[in-house]
């Protein structure tokens, strides 16, 4: 499926780890030889607010953004956060989402509503969506807050990257203090989607 340059867009909200998992998956591209690029918008990351990352990776990438019916992977850390994104998508392109609902400001306060048809929507595009339970899937590996963790994790199973490429940039991203967490995590997330990979 991959191109001559691999598209990636990760999106989800502030203090879900998304500029980490961008940093780790352009380390992995970068040390499996290829060229990348990436942008970040942090938007009011600070206050839960929309973060995305636009990540390119090939022999040679001029531009890092993203072009609005290119992106090959889709990986949203959160459900809302992926709706957002659906106009970035081809008919080839692969939806990762963390099965997670964190309350928006405006749904907060009463001046808007949590959608209830995430599935039904991304149903609707005919793309192959793959859900992880990011957050169960951490508190296993002994912390909620490895959810970034092991939504790398369920990444790394859609490509083709050596499991070994994705330890080293995890090593190299994560304090040692919580590396083996995260280490743990990722093994949980690879394998929570191996079987549908296999498919």
């Amino acid at each position: 499926m991959m191109s001559a340059v691999t598209n990636v867009l990760l999106a989800g909200v502030g203090g879900q780890g998304v500029l980490l998992g961008s940093e780790v998956l352009a380390a992995v591209a970068a040390g499996a030889g290829f060229d990348v690029k990436k942008s970040e918008v942090h938007g009011m990351a600070q206050r839960g607010g929309s973060v995305v990352s636009h990540l390119r990776f090939g022999t040679t990438v001029f531009s890092p953004l993203i072009a609005r019916g290119a992106a090959d992977y889709l990986v949203s850390f959160e459900r809302l956060e992926t709706l957002r994104y659906l106009d970035y998508l081809h008919a080839r392109s692969v939806i990762l989402v963390n099965n997670q609902q964190i309350i928006p400001l405006p749904v907060g306060v009463g001046r808007a509503v949590y959608p209830a048809d995430v599935e039904t929507r991304l149903q609707a595009t005919g793309v192959r969506t793959h859900f992880v339970d990011g957050h169960t899937i951490a508190l296993a590996a002994g912390n909620a807050k490895a959810v970034n963790a092991v939504i790398l994790g369920a990444l790394s199973s859609m490509m083709s990257f050596a499991p070994a490429l994705w330890e080293e940039a995890l090593r190299h991203q994560i304090p040692a203090r919580l590396l083996d967490l995260n280490l743990r995590a990722f093994a949980l997330g690879r394998e929570s989607q191996e079987p549908a990979a296999a498919r």
